[in-house]
C-alpha cells in the first residue's frame, strides 16, 4: 500500500486579500510560515515519510522546505506538473475586481484560464506515476487548493462532488490494487486558531 499526504501550501498575502494566485509566484507570509511549522510538527509525530514532492511555485516550495528541515532534511523534489491551475487574466484580482472588469458572468468568459478537466487529469496522472515510482512508500505532496481539490474529484468522484482545501491542510490517500481511498480530508487540527 502506498500512502500519499496531499498538503496545501501555507497562507500568503494574496490569500488574505482574496486574490486569485494561479501560477503567479507568491511567497508565504508570516502566518503561512507558522502554519508550515505547525504542519511539520504534526507530520514528525505521525510516522515516517519517505519523500516530499512539491510544486515548484514559491509558496509550496517554502512549505515543503520547512517540512523537510523538521523531518531531518527529507529529500524534496520540485515538479511543475503539480502547480496551481493557471488562472490566466484573473490572476492577482479579487472577486470584486473581476465583477467590475468583466461583469457578473466573468466565469463564462474566455479569460485564459486552464480548464478544470485539464487540471484534474494533470493531477491524477501525476499521482498515478508517483505511486508507480514510489510503490509502498509514504509520500508528502505539497501543492495548491484547486489542483488538490480537482484531482480528488477526478480520482474519487462519488466521494468528492465538490471540494474546498484549506491552507496548510492534510488530505490522506492510500493506493492499493489500483484503487484510491481517502481516510482524511482537509484536516487542519494542527493549526492553532
Amino acid at each position: 500500500m502506498t500512502t500519499v499526504a496531499l498538503i496545501r501550501h501555507g497562507m500568503t498575502e494574496w490569500n488574505v486579500l482574496g486574490k486569485a494566485h494561479g501560477i503567479t509566484d507568491i511567497p508565504l507570509n508570516l502566518s503561512g510560515e507558522n502554519q508550515a511549522y505547525a504542519l511539520a510538527d504534526r507530520l514528525s509525530m505521525e510516522g515516517k515519510w519517505d519523500i516530499i514532492v512539491s510544486s515548484d511555485l514559491l509558496r509550496a516550495k517554502e512549505t515543503a522546505q520547512i517540512i523537510s528541515r523538521k523531518l531531518d532534511a527529507l529529500t524534496c523534489i520540485f515538479d511543475e506538473r503539480i502547480r496551481e491551475i493557471n488562472c490566466g487574466d484573473i490572476e492577482g484580482t479579487t472577486e470584486e475586481e473581476r465583477i467590475k472588469k468583466w461583469g457578473n458572468n466573468w466565469r463564462e468568459q474566455e479569460l485564459g484560464m486552464e480548464k478544470f478537466e485539464e487540471v484534474s487529469v494533470r493531477g491524477s496522472l501525476f499521482l498515478d506515476e508517483l505511486v508507480t515510482t514510489y510503490k509502498n512508500k509514504h509520500i508528502l505532496v505539497v501543492s495548491h487548493g484547486a489542483l488538490i481539490g480537482l484531482t480528488l474529484q477526478h480520482l474519487l468522484p462519488e466521494k468528492f462532488t465538490t471540494t474546498y482545501i484549506e491552507n496548510a491542510s492534510i488530505t490522506l490517500l492510500t493506493h492499493m490494487k489500483n484503487e484510491w481511498n481517502c481516510s482524511l480530508y482537509n484536516c487542519t487540527n494542527h493549526l492553532v486558531n
